[in-house]
């Protein structure tokens, strides 16, 4: 049975990591509004794509927060503004407010669906996982199960309407990457795939294939793609952090002294603005940033030291 909250932990997306949906600001920007696709631009609204830009480009949620309760009320039948703020909500604890926005998502998705089947679909099962997500939360797993066939019939749906539609294949790409470090028949190098050859923005594929190497404990691939993502944005807090773990993985494999201060130099950098994260991410954060220097202090006293 899967384990809706450690998937999540596991791969350290964003969406505040639940939510699946990796959104970004792209450094060849796609046409307004839509900043998956340069042909064929769905109206996304302005509000939900500064919200976008808060999150992903300047790493900042409580930016993000603030455009997204503009969001929901000028842009109501977009559901990607009600799952990014569904999604939010579980962040803080919010699941009352979580549950609210999850419901809106699949409201205004199943709306969607006769005018647009693909992102009708697509949301449909956003919303959906979210729900089972917050039914996970509150009830346990076995409630929760019966969510996941029909988060996967919906997906079977949108994939029929524009199999390569780049959207669709980052959503579907996060999910089959969380579900290949959780079911023995799920293999990462299928999300990989999908990332290479489908999806958009370029910086959120590189964000994901930094995640999905970093799974497969391919270090210098997942630096590699992290150093991409950062050349984009590189004073995102969420994605310092990320590179910072990548470096401690290695430091602390070859016991190596300076990789593991260069980890604790990425992490000083996003504890700067550890304010404006969700606090899913500040309590590791926060974690990493108190442990990587004890880790350099022992590797100090004793270099010869085989474990932490």
């Amino acid at each position: 049975m899967i384990n809706w909250l450690t998937r999540t932990q596991k791969t350290s997306l964003s969406w505040s990591v639940l939510c699946l949906i990796g959104i970004s600001i792209w450094a060849n920007p796609a046409l307004a509004g839509d900043p998956f696709r340069r042909s064929n631009p769905r109206p996304i609204g302005d509000k939900t794509e500064a919200a976008f830009i808060a999150i992903f480009r300047k790493g900042n949620y409580t930016e993000a927060q603030k455009y997204l309760l503009e969001a929901t009320k000028v842009e109501g039948d977009e559901p990607l503004a009600h799952a990014m703020q569904s999604s939010l909500a579980y962040s803080d604890g919010n699941f009352d407010q979580m549950k609210a926005a999850a419901d809106n998502t699949l409201a205004t998705a199943q709306k969607l669906v006769s005018k647009d089947p693909l992102r009708g679909n697509l949301y449909v099962a956003v919303g959906l996982f979210l729900q089972g997500a917050y039914t996970y939360k509150t009830q346990g797993p076995l409630g929760a199960i019966d969510k996941l066939q029909k988060v996967f019939d919906h997906l079977e749906l949108a994939e029929q309407n524009a199999p390569n539609d780049p959207e669709f294949n980052l959503l579907k790409g996060y999910l089959d990457l969380i579900l290949s470090v959780n079911l023995p028949f799920s293999k990462p190098e299928d999300a990989i795939a999908r990332f290479e050859k489908y999806a958009a923005p370029d910086y959120m594929v590189d964000r994901a294939l930094s995640s999905a190497y970093r799974d497969l404990k391919q270090y210098d691939k997942a630096l590699d793609f992290m150093n991409k993502a950062l050349v984009i944005s590189p004073d995102n807090p969420e994605l310092q952090y990320l590179k910072g773990q990548i470096l401690r993985k290695q430091g602390k494999n070859n016991k190596n002294m300076v990789l593991l201060k260069e980890a604790y130099t990425y992490f000083e950098q996003a504890m700067k603005k550890v304010d404006q994260l969700p606090k899913e991410v500040q309590i590791p954060l926060r974690h990493d940033h108190q442990a990587v220097q004890q880790e350099i202090e022992k590797l100090a006293a004793n270099p010869t030291l085989d474990k932490f």
